[in-house]
C-alpha cells in the first residue's frame, strides 16, 4: 500500500516541502532513497524500537520503500523520523491515513517513542502555512516556537502514541496557541542592563547614543577597567526595539540555529552576540558542509560585540568586510548557495597598546617605540574604514565612581534615539529595506546629506590634514546626518560635521606615536 506523509527541509533561512512516500509490499527489503544524509539514514533502527515500544508491528517480511521527494534536494538530520514512522504505520494499515495530507509532521524519536526538540520550526511552519496545510504536529518543546504563525493548528505531542491515537480518531491532541502580538508586547524592552549603570563617560554614551540612532558601527579605544566592556554590554538596550516583522526575521534565525527554548515563543529584545577572539572564520560568518548561519547572523537586527580586537585573527576580521557593507551573508557550495542576513551592528573595544595604558592619564606605558603603532596595524585600513565612530575611553576618576546619584536610564535616551529614528523612518519610505542613516546608498547620501559652503570647507580641511579615504568621507556625512537628526535639523550644520570628524580618533596621524 503506498502513503504519502509531509514534512520540510530547511535551506538557509526558508523551508522545501518534502513528501514522504512509503510503500510496502510483498518482499523482504528496506529501501530508503531521495537523498538522505547517514542521520536519516540510521532512522530505521529508531523508528522500528519505537513501534515495537509502542505495542505496534514493524512490517517485517515485507518489502519497505520510502522516497523522500523532492529527490534532487538532500535530506539532513533526525527530524524526519515522525513522519517516517507515521508513513510506515499506515502503508502497513495499522493506523488509517485519512487525514495524513492535512499535516505536516517532523521530529525526532527516542527508542520509547518519545520526541526530542528539533532545529527550524519557525521556517517550517510558515512553509506549512503557505502550501496550506491545515496543522504542524511536531515535539512540545517545539510547538510553542511554531504556534507564532497565525491560521496553522500547532500540537505539541510528547510520544509518537499520542500522534497514532489522534490519527486513528480515539484522541484529541490539545492545540497549542499563542497570541503573537501580546506577546510581543508582554516582553519588549525587558533587559536585565541599563545605562544608569555605568558612571562618568559621558561622551562615550553620547557616541553611543548616535551609533543607536543611525545604526552605525563603533570601536572604542581605551585601557584595561575604562568600561568598554560594560558601555557595550548596554548598547542594545537604547536601540528602538524590534518590531514584529524584525522579530518575525531574527527569529528564523535563532530556530535553524536550534538557540530557541521551550520557553520561547518570539524573540522579543535585540541580539547581543559576544564571541571569543579565538573563534574561526567559519564559526563567525557561518558555513560548514551544511550552511549554518554564523556569529553575524545570529546578531542580525542587533549588537555583535568584538572584544580585545587586535586579537582576532587577521583573516577572521577580514572576512567581515563584505558583510558590514552588504548586510548579507552568501554562502556557496559546489551544488548550491545559502544567503543568511547579516544586519547588524558592530561594536568593538581595544586596548591602545599590548600594555594597555599608552596614553593613559596616570600609568606609564611600558611598550617599547613603534609597537604602538604595530599593534594598532594589526586592524587592516579597509576595516578600520567601514567603521563609523572611533571614540577613546578613558579611566573614570574617583569621584563619579563614587557619585551615589544615578545616571541617565537607557529608557530616557532610547527615548530620543526613537524620536531621531521616526524621522529616518519618514525619510526612507520609499526605501523600505533601508531604515537607518548608516544604511543609505550613495544615491540616497546626496539627496540627504546636503551640506553648506562652510561645511564643504571644515570637510576639505579636516580630509587634508587626516588624510581620509573616500569612505570615511561618506561615513562622516551619515554620521552627521545622524547627529542633525539627534537634535531635530533638517540641514546638517557645521557642529554636527565637527562633531563627527572628532569620531574619526584613528585616522589621525600620530595618534599612535
Amino acid at each position: 500500500m503506498l502513503v504519502k506523509t509531509f514534512g520540510s527541509a530547511v535551506y538557509g533561512i526558508d523551508a522545501t516541502k518534502v513528501t514522504v512516500e512509503v510503500n510496502v509490499s510483498k518482499g523482504v527489503n528496506f529501501n530508503l532513497v531521495g537523498l538522505p544524509d547517514n542521520a536519516v539514514k540510521e532512522s530505521q533502527q529508531r523508528i522500528e524500537s519505537a513501534i515495537r515500544t509502542n505495542n505496534l508491528k514493524w512490517p517485517g517480511g515485507k518489502k519497505i520503500i520510502i522516497n523522500m521527494a523532492p529527490a534532487d534536494i538532500r535530506k539532513e538530520g533526525s527530524a524526519y523520523d515522525l513522519p517516517l514512522a507515521i508513513g510506515v504505520l499506515a502503508a502497513s494499515e495499522q493506523i488509517g491515513n485519512r487525514d495524513l495530507d492535512k499535516y505536516v509532521m517532523m521530529g525526532e524519536l527516542s527508542l520509547d517513542g518519545g520526541l526530542r526538540s528539533i532545529k527550524g520550526v519557525l521556517p517550517i511552519a510558515i512553509q506549512a502555512k503557505e502550501d496550506g496545510f491545515k496543522g504542524f504536529i511536531l515535539p512540545e518543546r517545539n510547538a510553542r516556537e511554531a504556534a507564532v504563525v497565525d491560521d496553522l493548528e500547532v500540537y505539541g505531542i510528547e510520544n509518537i502514541s499520542e500522534v497514532i491515537a489522534f490519527l486513528s480518531g480515539k484522541k484529541q491532541l490539545e492545540q497549542t496557541i499563542v497570541d503573537t502580538r501580546v506577546e510581543f508586547l508582554n516582553n519588549v524592552n525587558k533587559y536585565d542592563l541599563d545605562f544608569a549603570d555605568v558612571k562618568g563617560q559621558e561622551d562615550v554614551k553620547r557616541a553611543l547614543e548616535i551609533a543607536a540612532t543611525g545604526g552605525h558601527n563603533v570601536i572604542m579605544i581605551g585601557p584595561p577597567g575604562a568600561g568598554k566592556t560594560m558601555l557595550a554590554k548596554r548598547l542594545h538596550t537604547i536601540i528602538p526595539p524590534l518590531t514584529l516583522r524584525e522579530a518575525l526575521e531574527t527569529t528564523k534565525i535563532h530556530s535553524v540555529a536550534g538557540k530557541i527554548d521551550r520557553n520561547t515563543s518570539l524573540m522579543t529584545g535585540r541580539p547581543y552576540r559576544s564571541p571569543h577572539h579565538t573563534i574561526s572564520d567559519v564559526a563567525l560568518v557561518g558555513g560548514g558542509t551544511y550552511p549554518q548561519p554564523g556569529e553575524i547572523s545570529l546578531a542580525h537586527n542587533g549588537v555583535l560585540f568584538l572584544d580585545e580586537l587586535p586579537e582576532f585573527k587577521r583573516t577572521v576580521l577580514e572576512v567581515m568586510r563584505q558583510p558590514l557593507e552588504d548586510r548579507m551573508i552568501t554562502i556557496s557550495r559546489a551544488k548550491f548557495t545559502v544567503e543568511y542576513p547579516a544586519s547588524f551592528m558592530l561594536v568593538a573595544s581595544m586596548n591602545p597598546c599590548p600594555c594597555g595604558y599608552y596614553n593613559h592619564p596616570d600609568r606609564q606605558c611600558m611598550c617599547i617605540p613603534g609597537i604602538v603603532q604595530k599593534y594598532l596595524n594589526k586592524i587592516s585600513g579597509p576595516l578600520l574604514d567601514r567603521i563609523d565612530i572611533h571614540i577613546e575611553v578613558i579611566p573614570v576618576p574617583f569621584d563619579k565612581l563614587s557619585d551615589k546619584r544615578d545616571a541617565e536610564s537607557s529608557e530616557k535616551i532610547r527615548e530620543r534615539v526613537i524620536n531621531a529614528r521616526n524621522i529616518q523612518e519618514k525619510r526612507f519610505t520609499d526605501n523600505p529595506d533601508i531604515y537607518c542613516n548608516a544604511q543609505m546608498n550613495t544615491k540616497l547620501q546626496r539627496k540627504h546629506c546636503y551640506i553648506d559652503q562652510s561645511g564643504k570647507e571644515m570637510l576639505k580641511n579636516a580630509m587634508d590634514m587626516i588624510g581620509l579615504s573616500a569612505r570615511a568621507y561618506d561615513r562622516i556625512l551619515k554620521v552627521s546626518r545622524t547627529i542633525a537628526d539627534l537634535e531635530q535639523c533638517e540641514n546638517i550644520q557645521s557642529n554636527h560635521l565637527a562633531e563627527a570628524i572628532q569620531y574619526r580618533s584613528l585616522d589621525r596621524e600620530g595618534w599612535a606615536g
